[in-house]
């Protein structure tokens, strides 16, 4: 558990802090500990949270999850599969994760995708209260802040997309962002797609698609009269009319449901919507932008999005470079959130020795800039105003992804030598991890259907289906091994 020498203010009563266990004991007993300084909201399980997530008028700022959730309470996917899906919703979000799974490479995979700490159960009450109170410390960080708004960095591939930006950003027509999360989708299309053009002075609205309810979001995007549905107690605008002539960005808009689609295809095509359970035609004034993480194209011809829909919202497309191809921009990066959290709270910036910089040049930053940001956050809260190390360094990356930094950056032999002197590497798991991320990202895209995820892998289907049996004994034979006290 990381100490701090300095205790913050406390934070605002407003503060909300979502606690995700299992464990009716543990939860209440974290919420009894910190209810004078935080708003407590609980769930017990993955789907439990995001359902809480979404009736919520505001996502938590906060939030302590537990990896072993329902189903598989003795594995770690569902804590990890749900770090994921709040920061989808909640990009701001600071998850901690409080876990018993305390092995070094569940805590680094889990701030890969996002976390910004991991702390082993069971924790110093004290300390777990002072570590929430200095991540509330921190403003939000992006790829921007609020003296130096937009994109950062010199590299060949982010220049390129400015120029591409350049003669799009006062077009009326919609742009497609596409690109892996983390990347700055928003920040393209709030501060080079808006705040640059003459519709600066006018909205701009973002709306996370993956965030919200389907069964709200025709109400949310058109709004809805009055006794329209249960709950309906009096009429509501949508995003659409909300935004009026300014920016709506449809954040995720590769989660929009089916059935929905052709409403959107309508207002851009002709500019026209209703509201739910009224008949009255309004007008649409705002600009389209859209952003994705998937390859619509692969989704289109999947029967899970609309053809003309695509081709409407990419009438204009921009494809956000990962942070693995913008070469020394993560030192420019590094440095802009080092100050800028220094400045926040109060201290002097870290800095990189040069081993360090080499290793940091190596990392292929699976989680791009959002987990570059993290890791800059957990850095100024360790090492302010010291030299940061190689080793230093490295404990922070997932090992997983730093095994497989070689695929990105090429034979590296003093790579290698400096992954197995930290004592943690272990390559039964680095090869074993390995396939089953493929065989899941495989489903993910298949969308559980066996048969295309195998083709994708290019191996059959009782092949795969081998594979995935093989890999749950290993869990199996793992778990037990822990739990028998070797």
């Amino acid at each position: 558990m990381t100490s701090f020498a300095e205790a913050p203010s406390k934070p605002s009563p407003q503060a909300t802090l979502l606690i995700v266990d299992d464990d009716p004991l543990i939860a209440d007993s974290l919420g009894f500990l910190l209810r004078d300084d935080f708003s407590i909201v609980n769930a017990a399980s993955r789907t439990e949270a995001l359902n809480l997530l979404s009736r919520l008028a505001s996502p938590p700022l906060l939030a302590l999850v537990d990896l072993g959730l329902p189903p598989n309470p003795h594995l770690p996917d569902e804590g990890f599969a749900l770090i994921g899906d709040l920061l989808a919703r909640a990009p701001e979000m600071r998850i901690v994760v409080l876990s018993g799974q305390s092995e070094q490479a569940h805590a680094r995979h889990a701030r890969t995708l996002g976390a910004t700490e991991f702390v082993s159960k069971p924790a110093d009450p004290a300390l777990l209260r002072q570590l929430l109170h200095t991540l509330l410390r921190v403003a939000p960080a992006g790829l921007a802040s609020p003296t130096t708004a937009g994109l950062i960095g010199k590299s060949a591939a982010l220049q390129k997309l400015l120029q591409q930006i350049q003669p799009l950003a006062d077009s009326p027509y919609p742009v497609l962002i596409e690109g892996e999360s983390g990347v700055g989708k928003e920040i393209v299309a709030r501060h080079h797609l808006h705040a640059t053009t003459t519709r600066s002075q006018r909205p701009f609205l973002a709306v996370n698609c993956a965030a919200i309810s389907p069964a709200l979001m025709e109400s949310t995007l058109f709004g809805h009269t009055k006794g329209a549905f249960t709950g309906a107690t009096q009429a509501h605008a949508g995003c659409f009319e909300d935004a009026q002539d300014g920016t709506l960005f449809l954040d995720e808009v590769g989660e929009l449901p089916l059935d929905l689609q052709p409403k959107l295809l309508r207002v851009l095509e002709n500019g026209e919507f209703h509201r739910v359970g009224e008949t009255q035609v309004r007008r649409a004034r705002a600009r389209i932008i859209a952003a994705t993480n998937r390859d619509l194209r692969l989704e289109v011809r999947n029967g899970h999005f609309r053809s003309d829909l695509y081709h409407r919202l990419s009438v204009f497309t921009l494809n956000m470079p990962a942070l693995r191809d913008m070469g020394e921009d993560r030192l420019v990066l590094l440095e802009h959130f080092a100050n800028q959290l220094a400045r926040e709270s109060g201290c002097t910036a870290f800095q990189l020795e040069p081993a360090a910089i080499a290793q940091l040049m190596q990392y292929p930053f699976p989680g791009n800039v959002r987990e570059l940001r993290n890791i800059a956050i957990r850095l100024i809260a360790r090492y302010a105003g010291q030299s940061v190390s190689a080793e230093q360094l490295m404990a922070e990356f997932d090992p997983f992804n730093l095994a497989t930094a070689n695929t990105h950056a090429g034979s590296n032999e003093q790579l290698r030598q400096q992954q197995l002197q930290t004592g943690t590497f272990n390559l039964d798991h680095a090869l074993s991890q390995f396939e089953q991320d493929y065989i899941q990202t495989a489903l993910t895209l298949a969308r559980g259907n066996m048969s295309q995820a195998a083709r994708l892998l290019g191996i059959n289907r009782t092949t795969l289906y081998a594979r995935m049996d093989s890999a749950g004994e290993r869990n199996t034979a793992d778990r037990n091994h822990r739990e028998q006290g070797h």
